[in-house]
């Protein structure tokens, strides 16, 4: 017996929620794993030699072995937090000893520097290239921020990751972890596109309020669509126009107020 047709909607509603949320959920977890299996590993200077030759059965277990701590350890980063995850716990999600852990990755933060080194330097050459374009300094500063934003959502699942765990001040002079001098060196990139756009000289305070400004902004724009289940590309395309009357209207604000 069929039920009525507002239950009989409310039913299948829910139902085709279910499955969407459950897609997308396995939309996002097989993007992590394609992105874990395109992560160029690091290798000591002692392993060159092994590189330019064909790997052995024991090295190839061996790769696989520390990307499978990579994936582990990104899904237990994304879904609990990088503090509350401890090292066993890594292991036990990626089938291996939590002794077994330790010979290809010291510590967490070895972890997080893998996962997050090669992308963070990628987009440190991207924005290079677009500061050495003959554009004015606001198209640079305009086209330096939409593809972080691209960038950003292109590796929505770990962004958070790749710009707040184990983050320090961005005018920190000397940070300590590798991956906070790369982060402190994006800011910089961004506030001297910032500075030249504003016609402001290096000792002004007004510099770095700007610049933070500007990156709460940007942030701002990312966090919105996260979660979206919208591709990056769809996104873009979509709303590229208005991020940048967005920073348009924040640059035309800077310069009013800076007079």
């Amino acid at each position: 017996m069929l039920l009525p047709t507002f239950q009989n909607w409310i039913f299948f509603k829910g139902f085709s929620i279910l499955v969407c949320s459950y897609q997308n959920a396995t939309l996002k977890a097989n993007t992590f794993q394609t992105y874990v299996q395109s992560i160029p590993l690091y290798h000591a200077k002692d392993d060159i030699e092994v590189n330019r030759r064909m790997p052995t059965r024991q090295e190839l277990r061996a790769e696989e072995t520390k990307r499978n701590i990579l994936l582990a350890a990104g899904e237990l980063f994304m879904s609990r937090g990088y503090d509350a995850v401890t090292m066993r716990e890594i292991a036990k999600e990626a089938g291996c000893s939590h002794t077994t852990i330790y010979i290809y990755f010291k510590d967490k933060e070895a972890l997080l520097h893998q996962l997050s080194m090669p992308p963070l330097l990628a987009l440190m050459k991207q924005i290079d290239e677009i500061l050495e374009q003959d554009t004015s300094p606001d198209d640079k500063l305009i086209g330096i921020s939409l593809s972080f934003i691209r960038f950003c959502l292109t590796h929505r699942n770990m962004y958070t990751i790749f710009f707040n765990v184990k983050s320090v001040r961005v005018d920190e002079q000397k940070p300590e972890l590798e991956i906070n001098q790369i982060r402190n060196q994006l800011f910089a990139k961004l506030m001297s596109a910032l500075q030249k756009s504003l016609g402001l000289e290096d000792h002004d305070r007004r510099l770095l309020t700007n610049s933070r400004i500007y990156v709460y902004t940007l942030h701002g724009i990312v966090a919105t669509y996260t979660f979206s289940e919208e591709t990056v590309d769809m996104l873009m395309d979509r709303l590229s126009q208005v991020f940048q009357e967005t920073f348009e209207v924040l640059l035309l604000g800077f310069k009013g107020k800076n007079e």
